[in-house]
């Protein structure tokens, strides 16, 4: 299977999508051993110093599909639920310094703990979706998936035009344009949808 994340997809005031819906999504990939489920806590990665949170909501795809039309592409998703995209933002920054690739800053183990996934019919809009993550008690990024640049349909239409998606792959689709920040040993998170608490875990 597939993680594929989905970078600045995010803005705080409505009326700027339409001058950045410019067709160009930002994407990359993440691989599988960075998955952390059940609320499992996560031993904070000895490979960083700057450990990154970015809540989002994390599309399941529920069968095969390539060059999929957008008239055609909710149908691809089978559940929604919540997760956090981290980054080993020392290691990135030392990674785009070289003009590197992502892979090692986005790809380390616990770097996409998911939880949540209710199925795509228990949400009667996809694009307005209400999700939040507190740290420690206090919230720290709240988000409405209206306020996404390239929305759900959009996404697995762009993606599908490259490489075909496969039943399990996870799409996570970006993060609420502010709120995100550093993580460190000992935080407590928890991100809900919709007011449900379901994703909870701590670093250790």
């Amino acid at each position: 299977m597939k993680i594929i994340g989905i970078g600045k997809n995010y803005i705080n005031d409505k009326s700027e999508i339409a001058a950045l819906k410019t067709g160009d999504q930002v994407i990359f990939l993440k691989a599988e051993s960075t998955l952390v489920t059940n609320n499992k806590d996560i031993p904070f990665p000895k490979i960083t110093n700057q450990l990154n949170y970015e809540v989002e909501l994390v599309a399941k795809i529920g069968k095969s599909g390539k060059e999929i039309p957008e008239s055609d592409a909710a149908s691809y998703i089978s559940e929604i639920g919540i997760g956090i995209d981290y980054t080993a933002k020392d290691v990135l920054n030392a990674t785009r310094a070289n003009k590197g690739p992502w892979t090692l800053a986005k790809g380390f183990d616990g770097a996409s703990p998911i939880n949540g996934f209710k199925p795509v019919s228990n949400f009667s809009d996809i694009n307005d979706i209400n999700f939040s993550l507190m740290i420690n008690g206090k919230e720290v990024q709240a988000g409405n998936t209206s306020d996404m640049i390239y929305n759900f349909v959009e996404i697995i239409t762009f993606i599908s035009n490259y490489m075909t998606l496969e039943p399990g792959d996870l799409i996570f689709t970006g993060t609420p344009a502010s709120g995100a920040g550093q993580n460190f040993k000992g935080d407590h998170l928890q991100a809900s949808i919709e007011g449900e608490l379901l994703l909870d875990f701590k670093l250790i």
